[in-house]
């Protein structure tokens, strides 16, 4: 029995390994939710992000665990507030191989911490621990090219415990609000 289950881990493990790749992806986060509007917000915003990913494919299932550094943004009364969070996700991809493109949709979870918030009062008032998922689809190209567009939503509230600082009217949208757009993602894969 130990044979058997030694020979399945190592196939499994060699398996993997010929269809892995590391790679390095960035792109362009907007925190409004349709794609008309993040496209009027690219000449405004700076929000972005950047980071490391590690895509494993096997046959129509692939699964791409990565760490970014994302940007995301808001304004609420004339206050906009910008944060930095490292983000952990890992999208999970269902797609059709067809030798020089691969389609495919992606569903992706992540949970991140805020290390950058614009201004002192914006560090006060937000969590810094965030969490939610992004849907979306994309393609790689030649295995080692990939472009994704997801839409993303933090689950929770942007305002945190230690929102007493804020005015009564920013704090009542806070509480209520947390940051959600379109994420346009480019990698290359080695």
């Amino acid at each position: 029995m130990k044979k058997l289950l030694s020979v399945i881990v190592i196939a499994l493990a060699t398996v993997t390994a010929a269809h892995a790749q590391f790679g390095i992806i960035a792109g362009y986060n907007s925190s409004k939710t349709n794609l008309k509007d993040a496209a009027s917000d690219i000449t405004t915003a700076s929000l972005w992000h950047a980071g490391v990913a590690y895509k494993i494919n096997i046959g129509v299932l692939g699964i791409q665990p990565s760490l970014t550094y994302a940007m995301k943004g808001t304004k609420v009364d004339n206050l906009e507030y910008k944060t930095g969070y490292v983000e952990a996700s890992v999208g999970i991809q269902l797609g059709l191989d067809l030798l020089v493109a691969r389609p495919f949709v992606v569903a992706e979870p992540f949970i991140g911490y805020q290390v950058y918030g614009n201004e002192q009062a914006v560090k006060d008032v937000t969590n810094k621990l965030e969490y939610g998922f992004g849907i979306g689809i994309g393609a790689d190209v030649l295995k080692h090219f990939q472009l994704r567009v997801e839409w993303y939503k933090n689950l929770g509230n942007l305002a945190g415990a230690n929102a007493t600082d804020a005015s009564n009217a920013a704090l009542d949208v806070l509480k209520k609000s947390n940051y959600q757009g379109i994420k346009i993602t480019a990698g290359f894969f080695f």
